[in-house]
């Protein structure tokens, strides 16, 4: 859009879909770069809603997963002020309906503190979802039946299949593997965040490299497809506009008063 065409919409008072990821390792078969997927579900959800979505924030709060090569993560100060700075630019022009539509769920601790200092500051009460914890659990069964379970996970679903169906040329089928489990301190791992103790999680900071050098901390590929990307995409895109349409009933400096008229 063009400045003019954006100052034009104001009078809408419309809202802003501001889209997040991360530019991180995603299995050896996948393409780096998730916030493509969280751009492209923007789109298409403001296109079928009336919001304007603005342009992705590509890097995120990533910080185990340095030790692959490509990638690159923002440290957690850098995050939090990058992303005030981005919310501010439309608060300064009145636009306070925003919807944060979050691609990289380590994202999400540090949006909640950022969100909460900024309605401190400005008294405006900013939404978000994170995406890929959107998806509820009669979707998954129906997309994967009894393989549920199996084919969720860092390097699976719901990333692997969302990219076949969207980017389906920059994916790399010969090199999909399934996840292996791995241990630390001689305690089965539960992603990079810790280990389990009895049953029960223990937290430690954990490298991905360490655990996974290849990449796949849980899923199967091979249960993936683009059949079921669409699928996820479709449900992410209608659920994302349906919220806007919500949103736009509500002040976000009066969150718990009764719907505007």
């Amino acid at each position: 859009m063009t400045v003019a065409e954006f100052r034009d919409r104001l009078a809408e008072d419309p809202v802003i879909l501001l889209p997040l990821g991360s530019h991180e390792e995603q299995g050896p078969h996948a393409p780096m770069g998730d916030y493509l997927l969280a751009e492209a579900i923007a789109l298409r959800a403001a296109e079928r809603s009336g919001a304007i979505a603005a342009p992705c924030l590509p890097f995120g709060y990533a910080e185990f997963f340095r030790g692959y090569p490509g990638g690159i993560q923002l440290r957690a100060p850098t995050f939090r002020a990058v992303l005030d700075d981005m919310v501010t630019a439309f608060l300064d022009h009145g636009l306070n309906r925003i919807l944060i539509l979050n691609g990289h769920s380590t994202n999400a601790a540090l949006i909640d503190e950022t969100l909460r200092a900024l309605r401190r500051r400005t008294g405006v009460a900013v939404a978000s979802v994170d995406l890929w914890r959107s998806i509820p659990d009669s979707l998954w069964t129906e997309i994967h039946g009894p393989d549920a379970a199996k084919a969720r996970g860092h390097g699976g679903d719901p990333v692997t299949s969302v990219s076949m169906y969207l980017r389906p040329e920059t994916m790399r089928p010969d090199l999909m593997q399934a996840a292996r489990p791995a241990e630390a301190m001689g305690l089965p791992s539960i992603g990079a965040s810790g280990v389990r103790f009895e049953g029960l999680a223990v937290n430690l900071p954990l490298d991905g490299h360490e655990l996974h050098p290849d990449g796949m901390f849980g899923g199967d590929p091979a249960l993936a497809s683009a059949e079921a990307g669409e699928r996820i995409v479709e449900h992410l895109t209608g659920y994302c506009a349906r919220l806007v349409a919500h949103l736009r009933q509500h002040d976000p400096r009066r969150p718990v008063a009764e719907p505007m008229p």
